[in-house]
């Protein structure tokens, strides 16, 4: 089992927002099947959970866009215009909002990005530096394309990295089992949520 120490590592949980997730949320409205994604908060409400009772340091993360998109760039100019046409992820929107059953805690830090790393002009690399951090545990939305971005950008910077690969999620079967796959080759351990939720407790016990 991989060991945990609670004092040096964070959770950080990715972009668990309405616009991502919710039936009525912009990507859903695109077309994209959002309710694939939907068993990944479960786990993620566990890991939380867990990660709270271990007063472990937690991050979350939000895509938000500036009213217009503006600050979309290529990937919302050329490669996915429709999210312009749904206003989607508007700083301040409801579309933009962490979902109840993962709102951020007092304490907890909120790094908004308009980018798929959580490490680009977000302040997550400092945060996780002043607090000592030298493993996170990555669990959120989506798999291939957020989660995977960022896990890579953590791994590159010399960060351990777990994936809770039963608390990310992916509109596409196949893309999400690729990404696994790759990440598990070089950038992260893959783990189960009960697996990591025993290794905290494992660790706690061991203190």
């Amino acid at each position: 089992m991989t060991r945990l120490d609670p004092s040096h590592t964070a959770l950080l949980l990715i972009d668990m927002q309405h616009g991502f997730l919710s039936p009525g949320g912009s990507v859903a409205r695109i077309g994209f099947p959002v309710g694939l994604l939907a068993p990944a908060v479960p786990a993620c409400a566990r890991l939380l959970a867990a990660a709270r009772r271990q007063g472990m340091p937690i991050a979350h993360t939000r895509y938000v866009f500036e009213p217009g998109l503006t600050d979309g760039g290529v990937m919302v100019d050329d490669m996915l215009p429709e999210l312009r046409r749904e206003r989607a992820l508007v700083r301040g929107s409801a579309d933009a909002d962490i979902i109840p059953d993962l709102a951020p805690a007092p304490g907890e830090r909120v790094f908004d990005k308009n980018r798929p790393s959580a490490c680009l002009n977000t302040g997550l690399e400092a945060w996780l530096q002043a607090g000592g951090i030298r493993q996170v545990i990555v669990a959120g939305v989506t798999t291939s394309v957020c989660v995977e971005t960022s896990v890579r950008d953590l791994a590159q910077r010399d960060w351990r990295v777990i994936i809770a690969e039963d608390a990310v999620a992916e509109y596409d079967a196949e893309r999400h089992a690729v990404a696994l796959k790759t990440l598990g080759l070089l950038f992260a351990r893959r783990m189960m949520t009960a697996e990591i939720i025993a290794a905290m407790e494992d660790a706690d016990a061991a203190a």
